[in-house]
């Protein structure tokens, strides 16, 4: 949590004038006792009008002076908290794009969200009150028991017992919280990851029939938090019921205390009155502070949450190189015995991979479900790291690239297509910001997107919602092909991006890629042969290993695992077509 303080550094006039016009409030709420106890002294018993309606106008004063400071202090702890989370939350966000993809996949997506979101929220609440009650609170504390010494020294050791006793109370109380508000907000993460996953599964969940289950899975997730947050519940609810039943009994020994000296002619009424003061302040601003810690334990617990996150570790070392090597061909891209493994550990992803693919080659990648396809790939721009060997991209290992560099030369389309809200020129200028309309729809027209765009009514400047639900999955996909074509990159990567796509809008794709002009090197991975038999080479994989490379007559000939690939869909397909015949 002291880490996160240096987001505070630009608000330092904010969090000491916060603080100071709190303490100057609470100068001011101490002196009205005495002047009540003046005003009985004097004024009442002396039935002294005049005096009476002075000190009137003096606590009158004191009100608005106060009054005036309070929100003053208000004012600047507000603009420092919500400061402070603003720049907080800036920083938490550019930390999380510096993450790898296996740094955000171990942490997970709801997790960094609540991260953002609530947990920021919190810290705000416990910096605001802070600035406003953590000083004020125990000045006026320890204030009153000045001043009830002031009164009479024998009456105030009272305070002398009271305020140790809670003391002990509040800080016993705020040490069992902390640990129980971090399981509170661990089990908020695991109900965050259940909605989260049902919301955007919902579909899939209705179409299996699996509503009621989802709701008892949700069910026992909100039970969990509920019961955590009970137990965290009860020992904050301890707080208040017992500071009351200490202040309350220091006050019956008070007024005790003071009936007596008052009877003796030591004390005076108002004084009295004034010591009884003082000791209500103190209830009431040590339920202040009650309320404060707990506030403040949330908040330090969500802080540490947050710096945790910030702790981690960029994700990868940038290189610096961003000249090209002498000699080298722009496009070309090499595998020297590469291996991956994602987390430590785990089984390898992939092992000793190892091919060449020159400018202007079609690399086809192609094997079972979990085989390693998308791993092969999200090697070129380093999206992940190797394990052992070394991805080369023009003659260079990657990591001597700076991302940037690296991945300016790269144009990527996702397995899941993914567009953001904003019109389709938008969209496909995320490829280059400097693409003309003409260039745009030349992408649009390799693609296989053009004839679409055309029908929307504002073509290039239609909207498109949020992760693109006003569009079929295949329009997606090739808008999200169109967007990496905008870039005119040196070495195009489509991972399995075109799988809502029918055979022969494909095909179309296919050959538009091949007679693009200038020479990218194309990677297509797919789990249709008919997509890849026209590649260059071929990598076949199986269980993260090479069961064959070569052309697609070669690989039909010695490679059993693309041989069952191939065979199973073109028998699939014919059989289809035998059947519409018939009917």
């Amino acid at each position: 949590m002291k880490q996160l303080l240096v987001y505070l550094k630009d608000y330092k006039k904010e969090s000491i004038l916060g603080p100071l016009f709190k303490l100057l409030e609470a100068s001011f709420e101490l002196i009205v006792p005495l002047v009540v106890a003046s005003m009985i002294d004097v004024g009442i018993a002396g039935s002294n009008k005049g005096y009476i309606v002075k000190m009137c106008l003096i606590m009158a004063v004191l009100g608005l002076i106060g009054l005036i400071c309070s929100v003053t202090a208000q004012f600047f702890a507000a603009k420092a908290a919500v400061g402070f989370a603003t720049r907080l939350r800036h920083g938490l966000f550019a930390h999380i794009q510096s993450l790898s993809f296996s740094q955000m996949d171990q942490e997970g997506t709801s997790t960094l969200i609540t991260r953002m979101t609530s947990d920021i929220n919190q810290v705000q609440s416990g910096v605001n009150l802070v600035l406003r009650l953590f000083l004020r609170s125990p000045f006026i504390v320890f204030g009153a028991m000045i001043m009830a010494f002031t009164v009479d020294v024998k009456a105030a050791l009272v305070f002398v017992v009271v305020i140790p006793v809670l003391s002990v109370i509040v800080f016993g109380i705020m040490l069992i919280s902390i640990p129980l508000f971090k399981k509170v907000q661990a089990r908020l993460d695991q109900v965050l990851g259940i909605t989260r996953e049902n919301l955007t599964g919902v579909r899939v969940i209705r179409a299996f029939g699996e509503e009621e289950h989802e709701i008892r899975k949700f069910d026992e997730g909100t039970d969990a938090l509920k019961h955590m947050q009970m137990v965290a519940a009860r020992f904050s609810a301890l707080m208040n019921p017992l500071t009351y039943v200490v202040v309350n009994g220091g006050l019956i020994v008070l007024i005790y205390v003071g009936a007596i000296r008052v009877e003796t002619g030591l004390l005076t009424s108002g004084q009295v009155v004034a010591l009884v003061n003082y000791m209500s302040q103190i209830l009431v601003e040590l339920v202040k502070l009650a309320n404060l810690i707990i506030t403040v334990t949330k908040a330090v617990a969500c802080g540490n949450r947050i710096q945790s996150i910030l702790e981690i570790p960029a994700g990868m070392e940038q290189g610096t190189i961003k000249e090209k090597e002498e000699n080298a061909i722009s496009g070309t891209v090499e595998f020297d015995h590469v291996s991956l493994r994602y987390y430590e550990g785990g089984e390898e992803a992939l092992t000793d991979i190892h091919f060449k693919a020159n400018k202007g080659d079609v690399i086809g990648v192609i094997g079972g479900t979990g085989s390693g396809k998308s791993s092969l790939v999200n090697l070129i721009p380093r999206f992940y790291d190797v394990e052992r060997g070394s991805v080369k991209v023009d003659g260079r290992d990657v990591r001597e690239y700076s991302l940037e560099e690296l991945r300016d030369k790269i144009g990527m389309v996702m397995q899941k297509a993914v567009l953001f809200h904003g019109t389709i020129r938008d969209n496909l200028k995320w490829g280059n910001e400097e693409a003309s309309d003409d260039e745009l729809w030349e992408a649009l027209r390799i693609a296989q997107a053009e004839e679409f765009v055309l029908k929307k009514e504002k073509q290039l400047d239609e909207m498109i919602e949020q992760e693109g639900r006003n569009l079929s999955g295949g329009q997606k996909q090739r808008l999200s092909i169109a967007r990496a074509l905008v870039k005119k990159p040196e070495i195009l990567i489509l991972d399995d991006s075109a799988s809502a796509l029918d055979y022969a809008t494909d095909a179309s794709l296919r050959k538009a890629l091949r007679e693009m002009p200038g020479e990218t090197t194309v990677f297509i991975v797919s789990q249709r042969a008919s997509s890849l038999m026209h590649a260059d080479t071929i990598i076949v994989l199986d269980d993260g290993d090479v069961a064959g490379m070569g052309t697609h007559e070669e690989l039909l000939k010695n490679c059993q695992v693309y041989q069952e690939i191939y065979y199973s869909q073109f028998e699939r397909k014919e059989e289809d077509q035998r059947k519409e015949g018939e009917h």
